[in-house]
């Protein structure tokens, strides 16, 4: 008995063993992989960190932008889509003296969305007011006010209200500033696959029909790519004149609600632009981005003045749109549209025209 018993301690102690050697060399297995591999606690720590590091990220963007004392700062703001908006133009929104903005209420329900508190007064600028308001609130820069302007959508001045206090800034010797962000214009221009290198903006085409096709006419020989702006309700018409005087086949594009969710650009030349507009009247403010005259195009137009029959044409429509006398209209299209010599056509030649459509 006590043999078999010194026996079975023998076996015991080394099984014993044998399970200590295993368990060494599998616990030596497990610190290896936890030495590679974080523990599912570091694992939650690490990703916790991350989440609070994105969201605190544009709050520290916004803590550390710099708001400029006793200056005047242009500030674009979003075109559509609200997630745009820097981290900059919601600093000045928070920590601004005075905010000039083109529509109060469009200011506080921007800021709304942003979750942005605008703590600096806030008071009315747009088109009819500023003028009057900009020596008044350049006062206010010059105790050491931060005054902010913004507009409705995208960059001051651009079609927006803005250009008076700049001026007036720089008459007076007073810093301005701008904190850049949207444009309608560069985001049409790059999307329009439509050369980039040279361009000119041209804002909103006139209203008027007559005008219109003059002001195009005045662009026929532009070379760089063209931008224009243009509403719903005189796309169709707008979009015949340009036909009308650009030719059906220069390159252009149409591009509407820009940075939301239903963005469009139609590509094409201009006659199947116009026919798409025709077919699916689009909604909106809208860029149209055209091309360049072509060198024969611009050499062609450069050597062309309009006629004695296309003057009698426009100051027929002068005279209807704008409720004039025939030789009023007469006058004034004669001196808008000098020959290529710079002298006048003979008014009493555009006159006989006129007579004789009106047979």
């Amino acid at each position: 008995m006590e043999r078999m018993n010194e026996t079975l301690d023998l076996k015991l102690n080394e099984l014993s063993a044998n399970t200590a050697e295993v368990t060494g060399t599998a616990g030596m297995v497990n610190t290896a992989e936890m030495a590679e591999s974080p523990t599912a606690a570091e694992q939650s720590g690490t990703e916790q960190s991350g989440t609070e590091q994105s969201g605190t990220g544009l709050d520290a963007l916004v803590c550390g932008t710099d708001v400029p004392q006793g200056t005047v700062v242009m500030a674009a703001t979003p075109i559509g889509n609200t997630a745009d908006a820097s981290a900059r133009l919601i600093a000045l929104l928070e920590r601004a003296d005075i905010v000039a903005a083109e529509d109060t209420r469009r200011l506080y329900a921007l800021a709304n969305r942003l979750g942005v508190h605008v703590n600096g007064r806030v008071v009315a600028y747009h088109d009819h007011n500023e003028r009057d308001k900009s020596d008044g609130l350049l006062d206010q820069v010059e105790t050491g006010a931060t005054v902010l302007v913004v507009s409705d959508a995208g960059m001051p001045t651009i079609n927006d209200p803005g250009l008076a206090i700049v001026r007036r800034a720089i008459e007076r010797g007073l810093p301005v500033t701008c904190a850049p962000g949207p444009s309608a214009v560069l985001d049409a221009l790059c999307l329009s696959g439509l050369p980039t290198d040279r361009f000119c903006y041209e804002g909103f085409l006139p209203r008027k029909h007559s005008e219109r096709v003059q002001y195009l006419r005045t662009l026929r020989s532009e070379r760089r790519t063209i931008v224009f702006y243009e509403t719903l309700h005189r796309i169709d018409d707008s979009m015949a004149d340009l036909l009308d005087v650009f030719g059906p086949n220069r390159k252009m594009a149409l591009c509407r609600e820009l940075t939301k969710d239903f963005e469009q650009i139609r590509r094409g030349t201009i006659a199947q632009i116009r026919q798409s507009v025709i077919d699916e009247p689009p909604r909106g403010e809208m860029v149209l981005v055209v091309a360049g005259a072509s060198e024969e195009e611009a050499d062609a137009a450069a050597s062309a003045s309009l006629s004695v029959e296309d003057l009698a044409v426009l100051s027929i429509d002068r005279a209807q749109e704008d409720n004039l006398r025939i030789k009023d209209a007469i006058s004034q299209v004669v001196a808008e549209h000098p020959l290529a010599d710079g002298s006048l056509a003979n008014r009493k030649q555009v006159y006989n025209a006129v007579l004789a459509m009106k047979q």
